[in-house]
């Protein structure tokens, strides 16, 4: 259903190398890139994340609710894409861990949250057997 999002920033060149790491650890890379807005992604692949420079000239701001939540493959991953984002300038919201009671079928949630460098909230999460 979703093509992509996208984020604002007030700095793209200096929070790229944000995204380019993200991307590269999820096998993608830069499908669009541009003076003011860049996109990670792969061209008929799954929903990519664009990074902007507001077109209205006016700050980028992070919405109050708002959150990008990346599929990783297994815990392992999770744990990679949030070690990459403290890497990066992100900062944390949360360390990868399960997250409430296992489903009918013994998985849980598991995800680590993190902000970008401008201050948009990510996380990666997978579903993974129950501990």
């Amino acid at each position: 259903m979703l093509g992509y999002v996208t984020l604002g920033t007030n700095d793209l060149q200096k929070n790229a190398p944000f995204y380019d790491a993200i991307a590269q650890e999820m096998g993608v890379g830069r499908m669009m890139d541009f003076d003011t807005f860049i996109a990670w992604g792969e061209w008929g692949g799954g929903a990519g994340i664009a990074l902007t420079k507001p077109f209205d000239g006016q700050p980028a701001t992070v919405g109050n609710g708002v959150m990008v939540a990346i599929e990783a493959k297994d815990p392992e991953q999770v744990r990679r894409l949030y070690d990459i984002a403290m890497t990066n300038g992100g900062t944390d919201e949360g360390a990868p861990g399960p997250r409430g009671e296992a489903d009918p079928q013994g998985n849980v949630f598991y995800a680590g949250y993190f902000r970008d460098p401008d201050g948009n909230k990510l996380n990666a999460f997978c579903m993974a057997p129950a501990a």
